[in-house]
């Protein structure tokens, strides 16, 4: 069997079909270009008067072949396979007969890199259909001449925006920007309007090899294209504070092309690949956001006794802005839901959650009155726990009160079948000691959704000391159905997310405490490469509910016997809630929030400096990002290390997916192995020896970096 599998029709054109042997997906490499390689050639035929290029696959083409790339450690493979690999297109789109690629399903990376090599594309009109240039996503940029093609073709403008964000393309939109010269409505009419256009244009030549050929919308030295590039850099650097070397390689690539002859701009592009390959960033996002990510979605953390199972009627308890949440998700899904509250008017409130979200996506155009009315037809708001009957999951979505959530388990729990599944979204509290409410504990889990809940891709699984294979197993099964990434954490207090996520916030707070001036320590949380900084999350979060569960904290532990210690931040909070500054709800907290119609955003509260006056010598904002970063670090280690956490796996993706760890770290002990566990516990311990034992490194840090090991999985 060959890659590509070549048929030459009556008509005289020539249908190559990639089919790569022994692989779902077609991936970018040696076998595939060699296989376009042999299809070029047959062009020279005489009897051939052009090609369509299509594939025997679910989809077009996926990219390159991230195993290869994983195992290259010099910057001459990158940039020789780089190379290699636009030699065969070259030769392909320069050999005067017309090629047409024939897109019947997704066209990523370096899928759309062979595509655009072709001379037109054709693509079936199916909205799930993706096209793209997401290599950014992964810390790379495209290496086969995307950063060269798109701009010539498209304008730089555009070509930066799709190789630099990186998001998917439908086809509908890629026909309106000039991507696709055409689309079909299914595979039939996409191999007829392929050839259609082949005998249409028997002279078929790519824009940039036309020697009158004209930017669209300029070269980079062209007035409007030199205004973009003069403010574009700094764009990005308030975005991304130069922790993605990609998105400055990207515009490198295209601003240099845009000076250049389309070869010579392939070759600068080839060596921008081989930097992004070599980069830090890129190999813990690949290692994490690739591996350890489709190692989660294809089951490594599910028991793998249990059968699959679906979710077909759901139970939700809880009908705010949470349970609105999920609602939405599960219905989207396909799932019948049940939304059930105290009263008629909250749960309704609940399912006016999902309408809103609804009549946005009809108002961008992405969404149908009639598809908006029939998945709120699948949402039954109620007040009446009888309409849980057959109900194959229930999720409890109330305050974070144990006595709440004991009564709703009860009474929830009358009206299901022995076989049903009970699941709490509590934050915090352990499910073990929630489960006491439950007569089958065996069928009681955690559920941890993040807020809000259509937005947020992961969902934390907490497997109390009763909860039974098959249960965790329906859990799992049942946020893959919702379309959401599951991690599995075992139960202890905070759980994995919540424990870690506080350290974020409590250090930066503490740093306040200190004298550091509120600035520094909201531009270092940005700077580490955090989605927020530390005093306005709080905020978001509100400083009374962080208070609710400390409080509840100090309770539990003393009830078992247990000592809390407190935290330096903990004084501030509370000194900041007894005066009414409880966080963004309130309008007020660290931050003045402008609220109502005449909102202006927020800014820091002036008073806070004369409550903690920042001291005359100020860290550095290395010191601070280095306490941010090794705070969270440090305790993500510690939860590994107790067992709360059950793999890397899934400790690197819910620090990523769950409060947004610097996604270009690799999450949170992937940013341990980077920095180097020797040398983490070398600066752990000097910032204990100034900061206090929180930083104190690790046990499995130390032992790691006296072994010389590192996290794996």
């Amino acid at each position: 069997m060959t890659a590509v599998n070549l048929t030459l029709g009556s008509d005289g054109i020539l249908i190559a079909t990639m089919d790569l042997p022994g692989r779902p997906m077609n991936v970018v490499g040696d076998e595939l270009m060699a296989g376009i390689q042999a299809a070029t050639a047959k062009l020279a035929d005489p009897a051939v008067k052009g090609m369509v290029l299509t594939s025997g696959k679910a989809d077009f083409c996926a990219g390159g072949d991230l195993d290869r790339m994983s195992k290259w450690t010099t910057p001459q493979e990158p940039f020789e396979m780089s190379m290699a690999m636009k030699r065969v297109l070259r030769q392909m789109e320069t050999q005067d007969k017309p090629v047409v690629a024939a897109i019947n399903g997704h066209a990523l990376g370096g899928g759309l890199e062979i595509a655009l090599a072709c001379h037109a594309r054709i693509a079936i009109d199916d909205p799930k259909l993706k096209i793209g240039q997401p290599e950014v996503k992964l810390g790379l940029l495209p290496g086969g001449g995307g950063t060269q093609r798109l701009p010539r073709l498209l304008g730089i403008q555009q070509g930066l925006q799709i190789c630099a964000e990186g998001n998917d393309i439908a086809p509908a939109k890629a026909r309106q920007m000039g991507l696709l010269a055409d689309t079909a409505a299914d595979r039939a009419d996409l191999m007829a309007k392929a050839k259609a256009w082949i005998a249409a244009n028997p002279k078929a030549q790519q824009p940039w090899d036309n020697p009158k050929f004209k930017w669209p919308g300029g070269d980079s030295r062209s007035p409007a294209v030199a205004q973009m590039w003069a403010i574009a850099p700094s764009i990005a650097a308030a975005k991304s504070y130069g922790n993605y070397p990609a998105v400055e390689h990207i515009m490198s690539c295209m601003f240099e092309g845009g000076l250049l002859d389309f070869d010579s701009a392939c070759e600068v592009e080839s060596r921008y690949f081989a930097a992004c390959v070599m980069s830090q960033a890129s190999k813990n996002m690949i290692a994490t956001l690739w591996y350890q990510l489709n190692a989660i979605k294809k089951g490594a953390s599910r028991p793998k006794g249990p059968a699959q199972a679906k979710v077909k009627k759901l139970g939700i308890l809880g009908a705010g802005m949470m349970g609105g949440g999920i609602a939405y998700v599960s219905a989207r899904a396909g799932i019948d839901v049940v939304l059930l509250d105290t009263t008629q008017e909250l749960a309704d409130k609940g399912k006016a959650y999902s309408q809103g979200l609804l009549d946005g996506a009809i108002q961008k155009g992405r969404s149908t009155p009639e598809k908006r009315d029939a998945l709120l037809s699948k949402i039954r708001a109620t007040t009446r726990f009888d309409d849980l009957k057959g109900c194959d999951l229930v999720i409890e979505a109330v305050f974070e009160d144990r006595a709440v959530k004991a009564e709703v388990t009860k009474k929830a729990e009358a009206q299901l079948e022995a076989s049903a599944t009970f699941a709490s979204n509590t934050s915090t509290l352990p499910i073990t000691g929630l489960a006491k409410a439950s007569v089958r504990p065996r069928n009681f889990i955690g559920l941890h959704f993040f807020s809000p809940a259509d937005k947020m891709p992961l969902v934390e699984i907490i497997v109390g000391r009763d909860t039974s294979d098959d249960t965790l197993a329906k859990g799992f099964d049942y946020v893959l159905q919702i379309g959401k990434t599951p991690i599995v954490v075992n139960d202890s207090r905070g759980f994995y997310t919540s424990r870690v996520f506080a350290t974020y916030i409590t250090e930066g707070i503490a740093m306040l405490k200190e004298g550091v001036h509120p600035r520094s320590i909201e531009q270092a949380g940005l700077q580490a490469g955090m989605p927020m900084p530390p005093l306005a999350l709080q905020d978001e979060v509100s400083l009374s509910l962080s208070m609710h569960v400390r409080d509840q904290t100090k309770k539990d532990l003393a009830a078992e016997g247990k000592t809390y210690v407190d935290h330096p931040a903990e004084s501030v909070t509370r000194a900041l809630v007894e005066i009414g500054r409880i966080g963004k709800k309130a309008g007020k907290g660290f931050y003045d929030w402008g609220l109502g119609a005449d909102s202006k955003g927020k800014q820091l509260w002036p008073e806070l400096t004369k409550m903690y006056p920042p001291k005359p010598d100020q860290p550095s904002q290395q010191e601070l990002i280095d306490r941010l970063l090794f705070a969270q670090a440090n305790e993500a280690a510690r939860c590994y290390e107790e067992g709360v956490v059950r793999s890397v796996a899934d400790a690197n993706i819910g620090s990523i997916f769950g409060w947004g760890f610097a996604p270009f770290q690799g999450g949170a002990l992937q940013f341990i192995n980077a920095y180097g566990p020797k040398r983490f516990v070398e600066r752990g311990r000097e910032l204990a020896k100034k900061y206090g034992a929180r930083f104190e490194p690790a046990g499995v840090v130390v032992r790691m970096a006296g072994e010389g090991k590192a996290f794996a999985g």
